[in-house]
C-alpha cells in the first residue's frame, strides 16, 4: 500500500491538483498586488498628500497677500525644478501667481476639455490650487489602486482562459465520442491527451468501446453463424418429411411443412438482422421507383390494393422489397384483408402507408410493435417471426428515413414509412 502511495505521489499532477495550484497561483498574486498597493497608497500615501498640501501652504503666500509676496513665494517654490511651470489659482480658479508658462485650469475645472494636464495637483487646505509641470507628489491614489485591481483581474482572466479552454475542448471531444458511439458507430476512439482525469477517462472509455464492439461483433457472429448451422437440419427434416410414405395425415404433414417454413423464414429474417447490424452502410444502392417495387410485392398477395405516386429514390432494393413484403405480410398474418399500400410524395420525401381493414395496433403500443419478438395484444394470428417490423424500422433508417405507427382520420391506426426521395 504504501508503494503505490508513494508511485502516486511521484507523478504527474492530477487534474484537480492543477486546478488547486492555478486557484493558489492566483491567490498569491492577488495578496502580493494587493500588498504592493497598499503599501503605495492606503494610509501612507493619502497622508502623504495631505502633508504636501500642509507644507505648500506654509511654504507660500498667505491667500491675502499682496500678488508680490504671492509671485516671490511660487517663484522660491519653483527655483531649482528643472524650469518647472507652476501656477497658483484661487479658491475660485482665479489665478494668483504664475512662474513659467500659465498652465491652464479649464482641464480640472471641466472634465472633457483639451489641453495638456499637469504632472501635479495640490489641493491646498485653505481650498487654493496648485498645478505644477514637475511631479510634487502623487495625484490620484484611488484611481492607482481602482486601476490596479482592473489589471490584475485582467491578468487572471488572460491567464486562466488557456487553460480552461484546453480542458473544455478535451471534454467536447470526448463527447464527441461518446455521442458516436452511442448512435451506433461502434469504431469511435477518442485521442488521449495528458496524463490527468481526462486523459484516464478518454482510455477508459477506449477500452469500453473496444469490449462493446468485440461483445457486438460476437454477438453477431453467433447469431449468423448459428442461423447458418440451423439450416442443415431444418434441409434434413424437408428432406425426410418428402420421403415419408404418403399414408400419413395430411393435416400433420401440412403442420410439419408450416413449421419448418416458419423457421426458414424466421432465420432468414435473424441473418438479415445480423448483415444490417455488421454493415454500417448500403453497398448495392441503384436509382429505383418505390411505386414499382410496391407493385412487384402488392402483386404476390390477391388481397394488396397499392395507390400513390411515382416515387424515385436512391436504395438497395432487396433491403426495400423486404420492407414492403414485411409490412404485407404483417397485415395478411395479423389484420382483416384487404391490405392497402398507398404512396405519396411531397417536400423530396415519400410516404409510404400500409393498412388494413382490422382496428390496427392500441395507441400505447405504437413504439413496441417494432421491437423484437414483441407481438401486439388481440392478434388474429400468432404466427411469425417477430423480427419483420424490427426490420422495418432498421431498413427505413438505413436509408435516411424512418418507421412509425400513426392514427389516420377514421381513427385506425397504420403503417408509416418516410424515405428520402433522389
Amino acid at each position: 500500500m504504501k508503494r503505490r502511495f508513494n508511485l502516486a505521489l511521484i507523478g504527474l499532477p492530477r487534474l484537480y491538483f492543477r486546478f488547486y495550484a492555478a486557484l493558489l497561483l492566483i491567490l498569491a498574486l492577488f495578496s502580493v498586488a494587493t500588498l504592493e498597493i497598499w503599501n503605495r497608497t492606503g494610509s501612507p500615501l493619502e497622508r502623504s498628500n495631505h502633508t504636501l498640501a500642509q507644507v505648500m501652504q506654509n511654504v507660500l503666500a498667505p491667500p491675502d497677500a499682496p500678488p508680490e509676496m504671492q509671485q516671490a513665494a511660487l517663484a522660491r517654490v519653483a527655483a531649482n525644478l528643472n524650469d518647472a511651470h507652476m501656477t497658483l489659482y484661487t479658491r475660485d480658479w482665479r489665478p494668483l501667481a504664475v512662474v513659467g508658462e500659465l498652465i491652464p485650469a479649464r482641464h480640472w475645472r471641466r472634465q472633457g476639455m483639451t489641453g495638456p494636464p499637469p504632472e501635479s495637483f495640490v489641493r491646498l487646505p485653505d481650498g487654493r490650487k496648485l498645478l505644477s509641470s514637475e511631479p510634487l507628489g502623487f495625484t490620484r491614489p484611488k484611481a492607482m489602486l481602482n486601476n490596479a485591481l482592473l489589471l490584475v483581474a485582467l491578468g487572471i482572466g488572460v491567464a486562466a482562459f488557456p487553460l480552461v479552454r484546453h480542458l473544455t475542448k478535451r471534454l467536447e471531444r470526448l463527447q464527441l465520442g461518446v455521442e458516436k458511439l452511442g448512435a451506433g458507430d461502434l469504431t469511435t476512439r477518442v485521442p488521449v491527451e495528458g496524463k490527468d482525469e481526462v486523459a484516464r477517462l478518454a482510455q477508459s472509455f477506449n477500452r469500453a468501446a473496444d469490449q462493446i464492439e468485440q461483445l457486438v461483433g460476437a454477438h453477431k457472429t453467433l447469431l449468423a453463424n448459428a442461423s447458418h448451422e440451423l439450416r442443415t437440419p431444418l434441409a434434413r427434416i424437408r428432406l425426410a418429411l418428402e420421403l415419408i410414405p404418403e399414408g400419413i395425415d395430411p393435416k400433420r404433414r401440412k403442420g410439419l411443412e408450416q413449421d419448418i417454413a416458419e423457421l426458414n423464414h424466421l432465420l432468414d429474417e435473424i441473418l438479415l438482422a445480423s448483415r444490417l447490424g455488421a454493415i454500417q452502410e448500403n453497398s448495392d444502392t441503384e436509382e429505383l421507383d418505390l411505386l414499382a417495387l410496391a407493385a412487384e410485392e402488392c402483386a404476390r398477395y390477391d388481397d394488396a390494393l397499392l395507390d400513390g405516386e411515382s416515387a424515385v429514390m436512391r436504395g438497395d432494393p432487396r433491403l426495400l422489397r423486404r420492407l414492403l413484403r414485411n409490412l404485407l405480410e404483417n397485415a395478411h398474418r395479423h389484420g382483416v384483408p384487404p391490405a392497402t399500400v398507398k404512396i405519396t410524395c411531397a417536400n423530396q420525401v415519400a410516404t409510404l402507408r400500409v393498412w388494413d381493414e382490422g382496428p390496427g395496433v392500441q395507441d400505447q403500443e405504437f413504439e413496441r410493435v417494432f421491437e423484437p419478438f414483441f407481438r401486439p395484444r388481440g392478434t388474429l394470428d400468432n404466427n411469425g417471426a417477430g423480427l419483420g417490423l424490427a426490420l422495418v424500422r432498421q431498413i427505413a433508417r438505413r436509408h435516411g428515413g424512418e418507421a412509425r405507427c400513426a392514427l389516420m382520420k377514421d381513427g385506425r391506426s397504420c403503417f408509416e414509412v418516410e424515405l428520402p426521395l433522389a
